[in-house]
């Protein structure tokens, strides 16, 4: 290299220099000009060295140039690099390393570029069809960053483009111990570092996740409160069915005065949560969850969740996004403590922790709820050594036994009104031409009250079983204790089973035709027939209802069809258990005793109650007030 080479490379870090010293940098720059100096000093320095290593080489000096060249241009990427990253140059390179930390129920992977988790394994539980550990999400679903702006110009940093160092590449408990895993993000300032702290204990399913500012009041702007975390994943699919898991997967958040609220399991929205703090936000799939929980609480500005459709994915359920504001006071040293659940989505591990998380399991409310809390889950854990299908079993038979008075005064009830028919056939006839069927009405129910019979009450009993139903009905499509349990010929009694599939929709059915609800809809119509067959009084008044009777089993099955096998087995055996319990009601309840002393009642004077006499003499008003019209 000749020497006007070298004054032309002179002259242009001379013009970068001025140029630099004249856009005026504040105070805060100052440092930063200084290693922009140092580096074009070096520059030059290089180049000199080069350029004498070059006069005493043979080769053409094209090759020379190249030399040179490539130096240079090095020096202005880091330059660049500079002026891009500023306080985080140094941590905008390095090579992606991947750390992990696991105990007996998890494993997660921890890349130190970003410092997030990029993939969960959960150990004991497997992904329908495969014998692995089951993938609760990865490095292409998920994404996980601190956003905040910088001190000077208010340029906006995220933490998933840096590289962090971390204090071991992995770490494994067992027992009662605990181990962490610390992931530093340095800045050019010395003493100031953005600091993850991940910890995890042995047989748990909580991942602490600590975020400590140290030094950074001078780096985070002091123009803004809070930072942000942005947390999203795109749920991959890890059942048998996916339009399944997509009516069941959605967003959960806990406030702090109005409690768990979500979003609809049916809609793609988008939820601000300006009213009140946050504590939690989890990701729920069909039978696990992704749950991040603060240790206080996260602020209300700025923070939101938001579910997406993934209508056309084979690999995707549903997206689901969320940007949580961590409050940000610009002290020297600042810690906010969070923590990951990765886990089943079960009532007994969620209620564990105390923080309202098993009310994503939908168990109905009220009483319907506690149905399930007291009866149902505790009699599937004490069982849980059973095949799933005997459970149900003896669910059923404790069920039916508990509710056996209930179905003993019904068949009563049905016996009574049976038993009346010839003096009901009577009252038909007398008013078989007569016009005035409030008078038929009166004279019928003054002959239930007198002999002592109520049509009601055998519907009251049947009211009293509906919060089972209710509760069953909610429960078992979201019980993990059915996931993946094979009994007879389905292998996972918590989705519907199929024996033969259309190849087409058929609307309002499916594209299928399940076992367990054909059986219990070929029950279902018998356990009617029987039914009707011992209610012919009440038919003879409402004979349309006979045929609405016989409709309710068509639209069950077609509800059933597409829903839960072990439900459909439920319902099975409580028919045949119902079948069972009225044949042997049948065999020793003698209808004739039951005529005998229904006609005795009649003979009794009859009583009247207040309210009794308050309706007739309503009925005679209005009788009274028809015939002077």
């Amino acid at each position: 290299m000749d020497k006007s080479s070298l004054i032309g490379l002179g002259l242009i870090a001379a013009i970068l220099i001025t140029w630099l010293a004249l856009t005026g940098p504040s105070k805060e720059q100052i440092a930063r000009n200084k290693q922009i100096k140092d580096s074009l000093e070096l520059v030059a320095a290089k180049a000199k060295e080069e350029a004498q290593i070059a006069r005493k080489l043979t080769e053409k000096s094209k090759v020379n140039d190249v030399i040179v060249e490539s130096g240079f241009s090095d020096s202005l990427l880091n330059l660049e690099r500079i002026n891009l990253y500023q306080d985080f140059a140094s941590a905008s390179q390095g090579k992606a390393e991947i750390i992990t930390i696991e105990n007996e129920n998890l494993k997660a992977y921890i890349s130190s570029k970003g410092g997030c988790i990029q993939k969960v394994e959960l150990k004991n539980y497997n992904r329908y069809g495969e014998k692995k550990p089951l993938i609760l999400f990865d490095k292409d679903s998920t994404s996980q960053y601190l956003e905040f702006e910088a001190y000077t110009d208010r340029k906006r940093f995220n933490t998933d483009s840096f590289y962090f160092k971390s204090s071991s590449l992995s770490e494994i408990v067992t027992g009662n111990n605990t181990k962490s895993i610390i992931l530093k993000l340095e800045t050019s300032k010395s003493g100031s570092y953005i600091e993850y702290v991940y910890t995890l204990k042995g047989n748990d399913f909580m991942l602490d996740y600590d975020v400590n500012f140290v030094g950074m009041q001078n780096i985070i702007s002091n123009k803004i409160n809070k930072v942000m975390m942005h947390w999203s994943q795109s749920l991959p699919s890890q059942e048998k069915h996916i339009l399944k898991e997509r009516e069941a997967a959605t967003v959960y958040y806990k406030q702090a005065i109005e409690g768990v609220d979500y979003i609809n399991a049916r809609k793609s929205e988008e939820k601000l949560l300006n009213e009140q703090p946050i504590k939690w936000v989890c990701f729920k799939q069909h039978f696990f969850n992704s749950t991040l929980i603060a240790d206080t609480e996260f602020l209300k500005e700025g923070s939101f969740v938001k579910t997406s459709e993934n209508p056309n994915s084979t690999k995707f359920v549903k997206t689901i996004t969320s940007e949580l504001a961590i409050p940000y006071k610009h002290g020297s040293l600042e810690k906010f403590g969070m923590a990951f659940y990765f886990g089943p989505t079960q009532y007994n591990t969620l209620k564990g922790y105390d923080i309202d998380l098993e009310e994503i399991i939908p168990l109905g409310w009220s009483i319907f709820s506690y149905i399930n809390k007291w009866m149902i889950i505790p009699l599937f854990d004490l069982l849980s050594n059973l095949n799933s299908g005997i459970v149900i079993l003896i669910l059923t038979l404790i069920l039916k036994t508990l509710l056996f008075p209930i179905a003993y005064k019904t068949y009563m009830s049905s016996s009574k009104m049976r038993v009346l028919k010839p003096e009901i056939d009577e009252i038909n006839a007398k008013y078989e031409k007569n016009d005035d069927p409030l008078k038929k009405q009166q004279e019928t129910m003054s002959l239930y009250r007198r002999a002592g019979a109520n049509p009601l009450s055998g519907c009251l009993p049947m009211l009293l079983q509906f919060p089972i139903l209710i509760a069953l009905f909610g429960f078992f499509p979201a019980a993990i204790e059915l996931r993946q349990k094979p009994f007879l010929w389905t292998d996972d009694l918590s989705t519907y089973d199929s024996i033969y599939d259309f190849g087409f929709e058929l609307w309002g059915f499916g594209d299928h035709i399940s076992l367990f609800a054909l059986l219990m809809f070929a029950s279902t119509i018998i356990y009617t027939w029987m039914n009707q067959s011992m209610l012919q009084p009440q038919q003879a008044q409402m004979p349309g209802m006979k045929y609405m009777m016989y409709l309710m089993p068509v639209i069950f099955l077609a509800v059933m069809n597409s829903y839960a096998a072990g439900l459909s087995w439920y319902y099975f055996l409580a028919n045949i258990i119902t079948f069972l319990q009225t044949w042997l009601m049948k065999k020793f309840i003698d209808d004739g005793k039951i005529r005998e002393q229904l006609l005795a009642n009649m003979k009794k004077p009859e009583k009247k109650s207040s309210f009794q006499m308050k309706l007739e003499e309503m009925a005679k008003k209005q009788q009274q007030m028809q015939a002077k019209k």
